[in-house]
């Protein structure tokens, strides 16, 4: 008989210390997935966000915080900011339509000898063809600002995601006879992983940014000094600066940037030399 309880109470010790051992596992998987998903954590910012954001929280020069980090945007052929420790600057533009300004960037990139990408939608093509070729003619970089400029992050289907860049490089091949570079940027930087994975897929880096400003509203164009000290106080090193291309401030101020940048020591490079794309 005390051969037998022993043996009962050995298996019941054995099962308790089984019964303990698979508790302790489950309270480890339920504190991991609690971690990943922590607010401000690079898997929460990937699976739930879906408007681009900054946040300049450090001194003159120091680079912006963002709502999702560069290693993470990395798994998806993404980027918003270069190399931070090179003085380098990457000069871009939005575009969904004309009203006059383009030529004066145009000419003042010119005499400045500074590449700049163009990020284009549909109906500047269309209405525009003479304006896209300069662009190209000049050096510059024309890339893909959707068809429709939609709210990307409620797009679900590839198809649907698909059409919206494939309608674009249509019309560049049929103006430039060459295919367009595989360079995206979602439209108001509303984004989710699945627009992220999309865009890789179909061979594209896509490409938010680390400085911008309040300069699309043609009704309410900021004051053009205020303008030039905001973005001078924020300039920073491997910085993605987006500006729009319909503003008149931006037409107005953009050389004194270029001029003020270089003299800060900065260095113009071009966003495909970023991105590891070759340009035909």
């Amino acid at each position: 008989m005390k051969s037998s309880q022993k043996i009962v109470n050995f298996i019941k010790t054995k099962w308790q210390l089984i019964t303990i051992l698979l508790l302790l596992v489950v309270l480890v998987v339920q504190l991991l997935q609690l971690i990943s998903a922590a607010p401000g954590s690079a898997a929460a910012a990937a699976g739930q966000i879906t408007d681009w954001g900054l946040s300049f929280q450090g001194g003159s020069g120091d680079p912006p915080i963002a709502n999702v980090s560069a290693e993470e945007l990395a798994n998806y052929s993404a980027y918003y900011i270069g190399d931070t420790e090179k003085k380098y600057i990457y000069l871009t533009f939005d575009a969904g339509y004309e009203n006059g300004h383009a030529p004066t960037v145009l000419d003042i990139l010119k005499e400045k000898q500074v590449s700049a990408t163009f990020f284009l939608v549909g109906d500047y093509f269309k209405s525009q063809p003479d304006l896209v070729k300069r662009m190209v003619e000049e050096g510059h970089t024309v890339a893909n600002h959707t068809a429709t400029h939609p709210d990307m992050s409620s797009i679900g289907s590839m198809e649907a995601f698909r059409a919206e860049l494939e309608e674009v490089e249509r019309l560049y091949y049929n103006i430039i006879g060459s295919e367009m570079p595989k360079l995206y940027r979602p439209p108001q930087g509303k984004f989710n992983v699945s627009n992220l994975q999309q865009a890789q897929l179909l061979g594209y880096k896509t490409v938010f940014w680390s400085l911008a400003y309040q300069d699309w509203d043609n009704a309410a164009q900021p004051d053009p000094q205020a303008s030039i000290d905001k973005l001078n106080g924020r300039i920073h090193n491997g910085a993605i600066v987006l500006l729009h291309l319909n503003s008149e401030t931006n037409a107005q101020i953009l050389g004194q940037l270029i001029d003020s940048w270089r003299d800060m020591g900065y260095e113009f490079r071009p966003l495909t030399e970023l991105v590891g794309l070759a340009v035909e």
